[in-house]
């Protein structure tokens, strides 16, 4: 005992993380805060790692199963509970509680029951880590950031929704496997709404900076006979395609977001394409979150990328802006 609490007095508890699995209004496992508690547990970006859920006994469980395999990782600290107190001073909080997405059911649909949820859990957060960033995973993603986003009350760089940095990693998958060519050789970004109206950056898709467009003008239109245009219906359809498959998405989203949590955690200022406060950029002139290429850095979002889009590609995101605003609009806060 004496050398337990020599070891807990140690000052190296700096980078705390808190993820939350989920609440009393989806008593389902909510697989995608499972894998990314994995995923960042393995790949030991957090000094501590604080788990809540509403559910006590799976709660116990998780943590339990998770504290069995510690020898194969090095998170020092794993913590868990249902009050909000665990997770007090998280540099990063990381929320996938929310009802979960039915079979058939579009991200868009989920919103106003998950705007309570959020309701519910946002205060308690930012009253025990005022400082953190909070990053949300749960959907419709877009809607669901600016909603913490004013409950919360902090700035609009440290809310910050995964967005399309799992569409833009799809992308690039299919981008490699159509070329024959590693993805993270192939370079193109998905922006706007983490959803059905996303919006594929095809004048910008390159391999070793040789643009695909310069090599097939028609690239992304109805007239290419390679039929490019099929890669973004898939980047759109893949994810209700797995939900239909195994009844959820679990692993592509939990590394997407270890993948971000690590840009915050590291201090890494790496480019992300995630959900943030878009007014102003664009033409776009209500309090939208979508996605646009992010420097992420230990404070959030710390500068946005003003990337150069062709008059097609920008009138397609500010109709992605509105089909979010035509549901937002609308909501009961």
């Amino acid at each position: 005992m004496a050398l337990r609490t020599r070891i807990h007095d140690l000052p190296f508890y700096t980078r705390a993380v808190a993820i939350l699995l989920e609440t009393k209004a989806d008593s389902r496992a909510h697989h995608s805060g499972t894998e990314g508690e994995l995923c960042i547990s393995f790949q030991d970006l957090a000094d501590e790692l604080a788990l809540i859920d509403a559910d006590a006994d799976k709660l116990k469980g998780e943590t339990m199963d998770l504290l069995h395999g510690s020898l194969f990782f090095n998170t020092p600290k794993i913590v868990s509970g249902k009050d909000y107190n665990v997770s007090a001073n998280s540099k990063l909080v990381i929320i996938t509680a929310g009802a979960r997405q039915k079979v058939g059911e579009t991200r868009l649909d989920l919103v106003q029951r998950n705007v309570v949820i959020m309701k519910s859990i946002i205060p308690g957060i930012v009253q025990n880590s005022p400082d953190c960033k909070i990053l949300i995973v749960s959907n419709p993603v877009d809607i669901l950031t600016y909603v913490a986003w004013k409950i919360s009350g902090l700035p609009a760089t440290r809310v910050i929704g995964s967005g399309c940095n799992l569409d833009s990693a799809r992308f690039r998958y299919l981008i490699g496997e159509k070329l024959g060519v590693h993805p993270t050789s192939c370079h193109g970004w998905i922006l706007g709404e983490h959803g059905d109206s996303s919006v594929p950056l095809w004048s910008g898709v390159n391999v070793a900076g040789v643009l695909l467009k310069s090599l097939n003008p028609a690239l992304g239109t109805d007239s290419d006979q390679e039929h490019w245009k099929k890669i973004h219906n898939q980047v759109v359809e893949s994810g209700y395609e797995v939900l239909r498959l195994k009844g959820y998405t679990s692993w592509a989203i939990g590394l997407s977001v270890t993948d971000l949590a690590g840009s915050m955690l590291k201090n890494l200022r790496r480019v992300h394409p995630v959900s943030t406060l878009v007014k102003g950029l664009y033409g776009i002139q209500e309090e939208i979150f979508l996605s646009v290429p992010c420097i992420l850095g230990r404070n959030g979002v710390t500068d946005i990328v003003k990337v150069n889009l062709n008059p097609e590609e920008e009138g397609l995101l500010k109709k992605s802006a509105e089909t979010l605003w035509n549901v937002q609009k609308d909501l009961k806060l």
